[in-house]
């Protein structure tokens, strides 16, 4: 390629206006811990993103008090965001911050590189090893043996006739056809 055409493609590519953006993988999207985050923690992530620069994962700050102001939550709220984040391994709190000297929590997103002075550690993704604590559902879910409710009620003399359960007809509602 020429000089000239290197140029215009590098143009080209820049779109103006774009800026940074966070992109999120569809693997993290789509596994059980993200899936799983509350909506305020879902924020407080994305806001907690929009403060990593490609070289500051570590040392990203930001506060209770100022997490809630920007999103419009109660700072509690955000406190159980944090933790919920913390839990499901999508943030580290890597300095616990000081109220009284003003220096809000220094957080680390798991979904980045931390750059070191000899190099670069890579993302640890810790979300990955996440799973809920719910029990297995479906077929394969091993069966307790409890106790199994009849389909129909007993016949016999204590026990009432079971019949087929039908609509009212000649009411007021609908056509009186079924579908």
């Amino acid at each position: 390629m020429t000089a000239r055409v290197t140029s215009m493609a590098r143009r080209s590519s820049r779109k103006k206006g774009e800026g940074q953006y966070a992109p999120l993988p569809y693997a993290m999207l789509k596994s059980d811990a993200w899936r799983s985050l509350s909506g305020p923690a879902v924020k407080v992530f994305m806001e907690l993103h929009t403060r990593f620069n490609g070289g500051n994962n570590g040392a990203l700050r930001l506060s209770y008090a100022e997490a809630a102001e920007a999103l419009g939550l109660g700072k509690a709220t955000v406190q159980r965001a944090f933790r919920d984040l913390q839990d499901k391994g999508f943030v580290v709190l890597v300095r616990k911050g000081n109220w009284y000297h003003r220096q809000a929590h220094e957080w680390r997103l798991t979904t980045k590189p931390v750059q070191k002075a000899k190099g670069v550690d890579v993302p640890s993704h810790d979300w990955r090893s996440w799973s809920s604590e719910k029990s297995e559902r479906g077929s394969d879910a091993e069966r307790s043996g409890g106790a199994v409710v009849p389909f129909q009620n007993p016949s016999g003399r204590d026990g009432s006739i079971s019949e087929p359960v039908r609509g009212k007809s000649g009411g007021a509602h609908g056509s009186g056809t079924e579908h």
